[in-house]
C-alpha cells in the first residue's frame, strides 16, 4: 500500500478548478442514474456544460461534440424520465440489436477516426471516435432505461481512463475510473429492480 502512495504522491496532477466542479456534478449524475432518481440530468447538464470547455482545450473534438450531446440528452432524458414517471420501467434489448449496433458503432468509428486524423489535429482520434460513437447509443439507452447501457458504460469507462490520462486531464481520469466501478454497480442495481418487477 505504501509503494501506491509513493508512486501517486510522485505523479505529476493536473487538477484545475473547472475540471474539479465538472467531476463532482458527473458522479453526482451517475450515482442518481443508477438509483433511478430524475435529478440525475440537471446533474448532467451542469458537469456537461463545463465539460464542452475542457474536452475543446484539450484537443478532443469529438467528446467536445459528445458534451454537446450529452447536453440536449439530459433535457430529453429529463422529459422522458418525468413524463414517463409512473410507466417507464428498466427493459432489455434482443442481443441481435446489440450485434447491429456494435458493428454500426464500429464502422462509424472508423469513419470519424480517419475523418479527425486526417483534417485535424486531435488528440488520439481513434479512441476518441470511438469513445465518443458508442457513448452516443449508451446516453440514449439511459433515457429509455435499457439495462445494458451499464456494460456499454463499463466499456466505454475504462478506455476513457486512459483517454484522458494521456490528456494530462489526470481528475478526469480517475472519474472515469470511479465511473467503471459505479457502472457495475449500476447494472447490478437495475438488474435487482428488473427481477423484482419480473
Amino acid at each position: 500500500m505504501n509503494d501506491i502512495l509513493q508512486i501517486l504522491t510522485q505523479l505529476d496532477f493536473n487538477w484545475s478548478f473547472i475540471e474539479s466542479v465538472a467531476v463532482f456534478f458527473s458522479i453526482i449524475y451517475v450515482i442518481l442514474a443508477a438509483k433511478e432518481s430524475i435529478w440525475c440530468w440537471g446533474a448532467a447538464a451542469i458537469s456537461v456544460i463545463l465539460y464542452v470547455y475542457i474536452c475543446y482545450t484539450a484537443q478532443l473534438y469529438p467528446e467536445t461534440g459528445l458534451q454537446i450531446f450529452y447536453l440536449f440528452m439530459a433535457f430529453y432524458g429529463y422529459y422522458q424520465w418525468n413524463k414517463n414517471d409512473s410507466t417507464l420501467q428498466i427493459q432489455q434489448w434482443s442481443i441481435s440489436k446489440h450485434l447491429l449496433i456494435l458493428l454500426i458503432g464500429t464502422i462509424l468509428t472508423f469513419l470519424m477516426g480517419f475523418y479527425f486524423t486526417t483534417y485535424t489535429n486531435a488528440a488520439m482520434p481513434l479512441v476518441d471516435s470511438f469513445t465518443t460513437v458508442i457513448s452516443i447509443v449508451a446516453t440514449y439507452m439511459v433515457t429509455k432505461k435499457v439495462l445494458g447501457n451499464w456494460l456499454y458504460w463499463i466499456v466505454i469507462d475504462a478506455v476513457s481512463v486512459y483517454l484522458y490520462f494521456s490528456r494530462d486531464l489526470h481528475l478526469t481520469s480517475l472519474l472515469f475510473l470511479a465511473y467503471t466501478f459505479i457502472a457495475i454497480f449500476g447494472y447490478f442495481a437495475w438488474l435487482k429492480r428488473n427481477n423484482e418487477l419480473a
